[in-house]
């Protein structure tokens, strides 16, 4: 989700790639999906690092 930008990498940090699809120009209802999908994906990364 960085939209091509170069973030910093710390040492011992674990990073994940999440390929989504891009927004820009797209009406609301197109974009809800992947505010789901995003959604959805935090969700999970917070159960899991709950657990």
């Amino acid at each position: 989700m960085g939209c091509g930008d170069t973030s910093p990498v710390f040492p011992g940090k674990r990073y994940l790639d999440w390929r989504l699809d891009d927004p820009a120009g797209r009406g609301v209802d197109a974009v809800r999906p992947t505010r789901d999908e995003i959604r959805a994906r935090v969700e999970a990364l917070a159960a899991e690092l709950t657990a």
